[in-house]
């Protein structure tokens, strides 16, 4: 179960500053997702901690040692590609055999070990069969034994389910997850899809631009989020702006731009500040009353959507803002053109000072 500390990696190919004095540390065995969109240097980091790709500097340590310049096969690492990377002409058997074969390790152990692997994932009854005649999901698990076949204690893992159809994806997730657990090996595991992420990981890296956002649990970036971006980025948030107009301990009452006035909890303002507020879909609930309440938002429904669960609703407030609700199935059904008063809980709203450069800028997935 190794440790990989990054310590101010930096790597550039042409004018393209792909990672920019990156340093992180994943503990031995975590499942450490790292989470950004394409082009923000995920996978960049991913190969360099495989020694597929040299930082142009900084360095690599993998259970303290410093790799930096080692080669791959001496890191004793596994790495499994998006596209399954299964040699055509072997069965499964053969091609999990592979590493430990050409390393010239000991065969009755690296045979034994190789069937443990493939029993823990209930595939060994594929040992026989060539990768045409396996499915998506099942020739993605035996890339992964083969990744982990000739000892490796670290997993690597760039978007290993994203070529696998969304049923297959989701069932599979769970099984990585589990054989890492399990097996006691620590795991890095790049993806794109945010559902997947929270779903997996112990922690998860956000990356923007080749920089480090947040590196925090699942549970603290979507619910107490340290920055907007965050907030923004991870799951949907409703973005309002205001201005504190008194402090009251640790309450402000916050004066939303169109004049409608709300209490808050948040620390660190003072009056006459300029704030965003952001709260997510599921913590906006219809009120049975219309009259004016505290915290609460009287708007028409201008958009409903079924999403299976919930029913999504944009409301366009008497502030001119567009908010959106998930309301739940057995609540009712609201129809377009309704009259609704939007209620939400402060405890479950966030505040954020006003970004020195504007929301769309502080949002933006490139900067």
């Amino acid at each position: 179960m190794p440790e990989v500390k990054l310590v101010n990696i930096t790597k550039k190919f042409g004018e393209v500053h792909a990672l920019k004095g990156v340093s992180l540390t994943v503990k031995n065995g975590e499942y450490v997702c790292i989470l950004g969109p394409s082009g923000c240097g995920k996978s960049t980091l991913l190969r360099i901690i495989a020694g597929l790709l040299q930082p142009d500097s900084g360095n690599v340590y993998i259970d303290g040692e410093d790799v930096t310049y080692k080669p791959p096969e001496e890191r004793q690492v596994g790495f499994v590609f998006q596209n399954i990377a299964l040699f055509p002409h072997m069965n499964s058997w053969s091609n999990v055999t592979y590493g430990p074969t050409v390393k010239s390790m000991d065969r009755d152990t690296a045979y034994k070990a190789v069937r443990e692997l493939m029993n823990v994932l209930n595939i060994a009854k594929y040992s026989g069969f060539y990768p045409h005649e396996l499915s998506g999901g099942i020739a993605q698990m035996i890339a992964i034994v083969r990744a982990l076949a000739a000892g490796a204690k670290l997993l690597l893992l760039d978007e290993p389910l994203g070529a696998l159809d969304p049923r297959v994806r989701v069932s599979l997730r769970y099984e990585l997850r589990k054989v890492v657990k399990d097996l006691n090996l620590t795991a890095i595991h790049v993806t794109h899809n945010q559902e997947e992420a929270l779903t997996v990981a112990d922690r998860i890296v956000v990356m923007r631009s080749g920089i480090v956002e947040d590196f925090d649990t699942p549970e603290n970036l979507y619910w107490r989020p340290k920055k907007l971006f965050i907030a923004d980025f991870i799951g949907k948030v409703n973005i309002m702006k205001g201005v504190v107009k008194r402090v009251v301990g640790e309450k402000i009452l916050v004066n939303l731009t169109g004049g409608q006035l709300i209490e808050l909890y948040a620390k660190g303002f003072s009056e006459g500040d300029s704030i965003v507020l952001a709260i997510r879909p599921e913590n906006l609930e219809f009120s049975s009353d219309i009259v004016k309440q505290d915290n609460s938002l009287t708007g028409t429904i201008v958009r409903a959507r079924f999403m299976g669960e919930y029913y999504r609703y944009d409301v366009r407030t008497e502030t001119g803002e567009t908010i959106t609700v998930n309301h739940p199935v057995g609540g009712g059904v609201k129809k377009v053109g309704e009259k609704v008063r939007v209620f939400f809980n402060p405890e479950f709203a966030l505040v954020y000072p006003y970004p020195d450069k504007g929301i769309e800028r502080e949002l933006m997935v490139e900067i």
